[in-house]
């Protein structure tokens, strides 16, 4: 689903974007609700950014990824950690492109999430390629999602990707406690 989202574009930057885990749900500019393999999930566009809230398998994970004020939490390039004793894999990256590269990048990014039935982008007023995107999936056990941020004015677009697995029981050792490195099977 693609929608113009009825705010106005502020000049923030990628290194504005913090991240966060069990925040409350923030006011939304747009949101889709989507059930994946016995989860409920709901992505929602904020105006600075993103927030997803997943809740199944008797636990609840709410990620935001935004401009916040206040926050203390820069966006990491990696988290791994347990939410609710479930598995979360958390990956950031910043891209830098021209012009050029930034607006095909933003229309190609676009046409993959407007069609997608587990897909939500915004695009704000004012800049034709700045916008948000979420795109939830799922694959063999694991529901996860990925996000685009974009910056025209400086060329960046800031990808990420976060992998939630099946809940663990109590007392089993995460995956690479025995020295093997966890599998994230979700890309």
């Amino acid at each position: 689903m693609l929608t113009t989202l009825k705010t106005a574009y502020t000049d923030t930057r990628a290194a504005d974007l913090a991240w966060c885990l069990g925040r409350e749900p923030l006011p939304a500019l747009a949101v889709l609700d989507l059930q994946l393999h016995g989860h409920v999930m709901q992505l929602r566009l904020l105006g600075a950014s993103h927030q997803v809230l997943l809740d199944g398998e008797g636990g609840h994970c709410s990620e935001t990824v935004a401009c916040m004020s206040g926050s203390s939490t820069p966006l990491p390039l990696g988290v791994s950690t347990l939410v609710d004793g479930r598995e979360y894999e958390f990956a950031a990256r910043v891209e830098e492109l021209s012009a050029g590269s930034f607006a095909g990048r933003a229309q190609e990014l676009l046409a993959l999430v407007a069609d997608h039935p587990h897909g939500l982008a915004g695009t704000f007023p004012g800049s034709p390629h700045a916008f948000t995107a979420l795109l939830a999936q799922w694959h063999e056990g694991t529901v996860g999602w990925r996000t685009w941020h974009a910056y025209p004015q400086e060329g960046r677009l800031v990808t990420t990707r976060t992998c939630v697995g099946a809940r663990r029981p109590a007392g089993q050792r995460p995956p690479g406690a025995d020295g093997v490195p966890a599998q994230v099977p979700c890309g």
